[in-house]
């Protein structure tokens, strides 16, 4: 049975469409739905959640569906857990008494359940009797899972839960969370706008734009085998460059020849460039032939933008070891082969 069947969902603000049909299945383990802010996945997180009806399609929660048909079940009643964007602690209340707030009264006198999600969520028992102020922001986000899986839901949601909290907190909190969602056995959507924690955390990735989803596939599929052009130049900000492509599936584009991945037919292609695959040379007699616009430097790595002669702008991922400065001149080489898509004769 599915944890979360979305079948044809529209959605709308006055007379703005935000949802255009949208389907979603979501089996086991944790699904991000990845996308810019303003494309739909708030929206939707809505809407599965009961906080607003859609305008037409149907929303199913472990086999009941919920909403859809003049359908809707009080988000009470869903059987889902909700964390969202800033964790939402009740303030007055202890640790123990915020996870315990959805439980029947008898089993909340009892600790046996509030210690199980302390230990599911990675927090020592003696935070219980402390208050939210008293806590990390990533303990607090923690707690807030705890309480959102202690009545044991079949679904969890989560409004970008880890926006408000620093780079590497962030990613153990993540780490934490999308562990602890696993091992309840309750099935997870989340919402983020973070390529890095989609890829990173999630089973499957849901890509959105415009309301629509784009791709929904696993991480490494949607990464490495991208649907179409808007998906590949999202995910990773790839570079989309024209070339022609010739049957032994090597292509001539402003970066010299690459190779193209899959099998096209032969004619013109459009070529997805990743900045982990772009490599840059001291030595100009290397690859094609640039100007170095800026260096960002992060210590184990550096990006680095440059502009071919042919007036195209890339950025390359390059370790930290020989950086160039910006006005250099520079070889751009492409290694491994490249994402192509189908292009249009001019």
């Amino acid at each position: 049975m599915s944890a979360l069947v979305v079948s044809g969902v529209t959605a709308s603000y006055g007379a703005g469409p935000v949802l255009r049909g949208v389907d979603l299945t979501v089996t086991e383990g944790v699904t991000a739905v990845l996308g810019s802010s303003g494309c739909g996945k708030t929206t939707l997180l809505r809407v599965v959640a009961g906080f607003l009806a859609p305008d037409s399609g149907t929303v199913s929660i472990a086999g009941r569906e919920v909403a859809g048909a003049g359908r809707a079940v009080p988000p009470r009643r869903r059987n889902i857990g909700y964390v969202p964007q800033e964790g939402a602690l009740f303030p007055h209340l202890t640790v123990a008494a915020n996870i315990g707030f959805g439980l029947p009264r008898a089993e909340r006198r009892h600790s046996v359940r509030i210690d199980e999600m302390l230990e599911l969520v990675e927090l020592p028992r003696d935070l219980a009797d402390r208050f939210p102020h008293q806590l990390s922001g990533g303990q607090q986000q923690r707690v807030a899972l705890a309480r959102a899986l202690a009545a044991r839901p079949a679904l969890v949601l989560l409004d970008e839960p880890f926006s408000s909290l620093d780079a590497g907190l962030r990613e153990e909190t993540g780490r934490a969370v999308a562990r602890a969602l696993r091992a309840s056995k309750a099935a997870g959507v989340l919402v983020t706008h973070d390529q890095g924690e989609a890829l990173s955390l999630a089973d499957q990735v849901a890509v959105m734009a415009e309301g629509r989803f784009l791709q929904i596939a696993a991480p490494a599929d949607v990464y490495l085998s991208p649907a179409d052009e808007a998906v590949a130049a999202f995910l990773g900000h790839a570079v989309m460059l024209t070339g022609t492509l010739g049957p032994d599936q090597v292509a001539q584009c402003p970066l010299g020849a690459v190779r193209a991945r899959g099998e096209l037919p032969a004619g013109p292609v459009v070529l997805a460039v990743r900045a982990e695959q772009v490599r840059v040379s001291a030595d100009t007699t290397l690859g094609t032939t640039a100007t170095v616009l800026d260096v960002s430097f992060f210590g184990h790595d550096a990006t680095i933008r440059v502009r071919l002669d042919t007036g195209e702008v890339l950025t390359a991922r390059t370790p930290a070891g020989a950086i160039p400065l910006t006005g250099d001149r520079v070889g751009v080489l492409v290694d491994g082969d490249v994402v192509a898509f189908p292009g249009h004769a001019r």
